[in-house]
């Protein structure tokens, strides 16, 4: 993928801004539901049983007990298989409502192993994936986290119960307003800790440099390099995981930048499924004046 082919928003400016919900389209609306309780970072859910689990969401947190079923058991998959291993990171999975996240037509499918298409040519990333890759970074509370690629927004909902410095970066401004709207209908219903999401409608690629360094970055879409800015906005001893590799093929990378006693740096690189080819769809670019290319998230 040559590097001329990436679009740069330069002019595009930072954006918080919400359209009605009306014009989510296809974004489910669960307006019903409504958090009991206010979230609280030291607050853990009950993970030892579904029972437990869905009896004590259903009180503090508003949530409807059939997904709250299927979210206990994808958890227990999720264990299993050995790509969540934190408690904090269990919770964060366990906290996060994906079905608000999905399309009207994959609600019923919110919680199965794979991608789900949500429009304008973007999934959203299967829950395993999701959580393997943030683990990896091990985002701890008052680190500061870039994600690249919003899509859904269901990444950055997963990362704001492990910190509330979070910068997320989309390209499709259709989808950008989307996911600000689904975001403003949660905050409403009492998501609060969502408002700790920073966003902005531009180009991933150059990352976001009047807020660097970042303590970790989190790649939603496949590239075929690591992006120079990236690396370059990642603070020493930083960590970044990225889909790296031709479209469809993409081996995920941790990636931890060291700095040396010199003052140089060192980049290691690892791959987190220890090199099983791992399907992403590529970062959005630009070709001959238009967007190509879609992104998971």
């Amino acid at each position: 993928m040559d590097r001329r082919d990436f679009l740069t928003l330069g002019a595009s400016a930072i954006a918080f801004a919400t359209v009605p919900a009306a014009a989510r389209g296809t974004v489910p609306s669960l307006a019903s539901t409504r958090v009991s309780s206010p979230f609280e970072p030291a607050v853990m859910p009950p993970m030892s049983s579904r029972t437990s689990f869905i009896d004590w969401m259903v009180k503090h947190r508003g949530e409807t007990p059939r997904y709250l079923g299927e979210r206990y058991d994808r958890f227990q998959q999720l264990v299993a298989h050995h790509d969540v291993w934190a408690d904090r990171d269990k919770r964060a999975y366990l906290m996060t409502p994906r079905e608000d996240f999905v399309t009207d037509r994959n609600l019923s499918r919110a919680y199965e192993w794979h991608y789900l298409d949500i429009g304008y040519g973007v999934t959203i990333t299967g829950p395993h994936t999701v959580a393997r890759m943030t683990n990896t970074i091990d985002p701890q509370p008052g680190d500061k986290v870039l994600e690249v690629g919003t899509g859904s927004g269901y990444q950055s909902a997963y990362l704001s119960y492990l910190t509330d410095r979070i910068w997320t970066i989309e390209i499709i401004k259709p989808l950008f307003e989307r996911t600000g709207s689904v975001f403003s209908d949660l905050i409403a219903r009492g998501y609060s800790e969502y408002g700790a999401i920073r966003r902005k409608n531009a180009d991933g690629y150059y990352g976001w440099p009047e807020n660097a360094p970042f303590d970790k970055i989190i790649v939603t879409c496949g590239i075929d390099h690591v992006p120079p800015p990236l690396l370059n906005q990642l603070k020493p001893n930083g960590v970044m995981v990225i889909p790296i590799g031709p479209p469809g093929a993409q081996h995920v990378l941790k990636i931890v930048k060291h700095q040396n006693p010199d003052g140089t740096f060192r980049v290691e690189r690892s791959d987190i499924y220890h090199g099983s080819v791992v399907n992403f769809v590529p970062f959005t670019q630009l070709v001959a004046g238009r967007i190509s290319g879609t992104h998971n998230h």
